[in-house]
């Protein structure tokens, strides 16, 4: 199973200033970018990564033998613990999913081949989808689906969802398509009609968004003064926390008070909605819908 990391030279190109620096790549995955990040740093360089998935841990330790790098096993919502304020050089957000996801049908993100319906990227932790979609009420599962996925069909598909587990258990990736099949037929659209739900259903039982929200908080304040925080989303709803986390600040006072509000600007965007080229899209599908931002501290 091969994993393609998305705009991975660009993100390291802006992610290094410092080749002496400290950096944490935040979604190791298979470490395509921390690979990348380690042949760019000098002998004095350090970078950690984290990854929530044991899988990933795993391939880490067992396939990148460098004094310079180390992994860690939590979610990247956690690396406040890792690190103090003001103290790395460069920080990237490679967010979604993994490649290996997909193509392993065990754990059950893909819809394209049968497999437990489970889709957490910490199979050690929390509920499988399909503990939750066969208990949630028809509201919850149609709300998510909305919420998370911008599904129009949400409430038919959870309408079809409450009326099929009524009879049979939902526990497999290939049930849960045939039910959202039987009520949104596949249309001239290359997207499958079952893509929008499988990512809301994703994205909520991994809490993903809240805990983006908290981690680009986080590395806010544990960034240095020049430092660089690469994110690159993958949908529109990443991409407008990552936006909304990094907009200017403005504080408004009274109007009996003389000056009405004050601008803060903590970051400077130096990089906006870059996308893969023409040439990576036709060598890697899944990376259409990338896109990167750049963010430099401000003293």
């Amino acid at each position: 199973m091969l994993h393609f990391p998305v705009l991975l030279e660009e993100a390291i190109g802006f992610l290094i200033a410092n080749k002496n620096g400290t950096f944490a790549d935040c979604t190791f995955g298979r470490g395509g970018h921390s690979k990348l990040i380690l042949k760019n740093i000098s002998d004095k360089g350090r970078l950690t990564a984290f990854d929530k998935d044991p899988d990933a841990v795993s391939y880490a330790n067992n396939f990148i033998k460098d004094k310079r790098f180390n992994i860690i096993y939590k979610s990247f919502n956690e690396i406040d613990e890792s690190f103090p304020s003001n103290s790395l050089d460069g920080i990237l957000f490679d967010l979604g999913t993994c490649s290996t996801h997909f193509d392993d049908k065990t754990r059950g993100f893909s819809f394209r081949d049968d497999g437990p319906l489970d889709m957490r990227f910490d199979f050690n932790k929390g509920n499988p989808v399909s503990k939750w979609i066969n208990n949630a009420s028809e509201k919850e599962i149609a709300d998510v689906l909305f919420k998370y996925g911008q599904e129009k069909n949400s409430k038919s598909i959870a309408r079809a969802i409450c009326l099929s587990r009524s009879k049979n258990k939902i526990d497999t990736t290939s049930k849960l398509a045939e039910i959202i099949l039987s009520v949104t037929p596949r249309k001239k659209s290359k997207i499958h009609p079952a893509t929008k739900s499988f990512q809301a259903l994703r994205i909520y039982v991994n809490d993903e968004l809240n805990e983006l929200e908290e981690a680009l908080e986080k590395a806010k304040k544990i960034i240095k003064v020049d430092g660089i925080i690469v994110t690159i989303s993958f949908h529109s709803l990443e991409d407008s926390i990552v936006k909304k986390s990094f907009q200017t600040k403005v504080k408004s006072f009274p109007r009996e008070i003389p000056i009405n509000s004050i601008i803060t600007k903590e970051f400077e965007c130096i990089a906006k909605k870059i996308r893969p080229s023409i040439d990576e899209i036709s060598a890697n599908k899944r990376s259409r819908s990338a896109i990167m931002r750049v963010f430099k501290r401000l003293p």
